[in-house]
């Protein structure tokens, strides 16, 4: 019979911690809320709605990806990828214009937001959130987007809309850091591909949680960071950082309420930890940038102030 995983509850229970699901629709169940099939159990809704044969048009969240947390919040699109992606869009729209060319490169918004670690050490802070939004060109655009589309659609069913939003921004703030730690002064750093390789990250968790080969997933990590470490003005610290604190995220929001005790292991605990944790992740990005700009004692070089 499938396992749910021991920190997942009874749909309709949510009380009860269970480690059995539905054969039918994947939902974890309590024993009380499961009946005996031809193979392995299934809930008493999957038994009732048996057949009535329904037809309905596929749509979002109807792909196979099923929520491997409890009280997972998504709509019938998947808004807050379109949302992010409407965000960077629009940002670069702006860029575009202010540039009055596609040629964005000094345009006053890109040079005023990209990340800068000389910048930042005087006190330009904002930087290491404008910077995740910013891009140098459209096909810059293109690549992050597309990737941020892909890997979104089944990241937020799997994860629900808060936590896909919270790990997305881990992952951009977790890439400014690395960023700020790795790279020189004078450095210009922007786009989303820090946040876009936390998604890696959350994907590879994702994967590992419900039992499926990572390899595949594996394999694009793989074939990007080479790409990040061969291909000149790509910057590996911020990729790095993406996917490291996007999978930390991942994994405090899947697994470390695994870590509560059988007896105290319920849905709000399970939640309090999940976002503590991630909380936590988010802090320690930010206070890591934080540190390095107020305790740089070297020369200062900045690209524009």
């Amino acid at each position: 019979m499938p396992t749910a995983g021991p920190t997942a509850v009874c749909y309709r229970h949510p009380d009860r911690p269970t480690a059995l699901s539905c054969t039918r629709c994947g939902r974890p169940a309590c024993p009380e809320c499961l009946r005996p099939a031809a193979v392995g159990a299934q809930c008493v809704d999957c038994v009732r709605d048996q057949g009535t044969q329904q037809v309905t048009r596929p749509g979002f969240g109807d792909r196979g990806v099923r929520p491997v947390v409890a009280r997972v919040r998504t709509a019938r699109r998947p808004i807050a990828t379109y949302t992010l992606i409407a965000i960077n869009v629009a940002v670069f729209a702006y860029t575009v214009y202010a540039a009055g060319s596609f040629d964005v490169q000094i345009s006053a918004p890109l040079l005023h937001g990209e990340l800068v670690r000389g910048n930042v050490i005087l006190g330009e802070y904002w930087r290491l959130l404008t910077a995740g939004f910013l891009h140098y060109s459209l096909i810059h655009l293109a690549v992050n987007m597309v990737s941020l589309y892909i890997l979104g659609r089944d990241l937020e069913i799997a994860l629900g809309i808060g936590r896909f939003v919270m790990v997305y921004m881990i992952a951009l703030f977790g890439g400014s850091a690395a960023v700020m730690l790795l790279q020189g002064n004078e450095t210009r750093s922007a786009g989303a591909s820090g946040a876009i390789y936390g998604l890696m990250g959350a994907m590879l968790v994702v994967v590992l949680r419900l039992r499926i080969s990572p390899a595949p997933v594996l394999t694009i990590i793989a074939i990007n960071l080479v790409m990040s470490f061969t291909i000149p003005g790509i910057s590996m610290a911020a990729h790095v950082g993406g996917l490291i604190f996007g999978a930390a995220a991942t994994a405090a929001f899947i697994f470390a309420p695994r870590l509560l005790p059988a007896s105290g292991r319920s849905e709000s605990a399970a939640n309090i930890v999940g976002w503590s944790g991630a909380a936590l992740l988010l802090v320690t990005a930010i206070a890591i940038s934080v540190i390095v700009a107020v305790t740089y004692s070297g020369p200062i070089m900045v690209y524009i102030r």
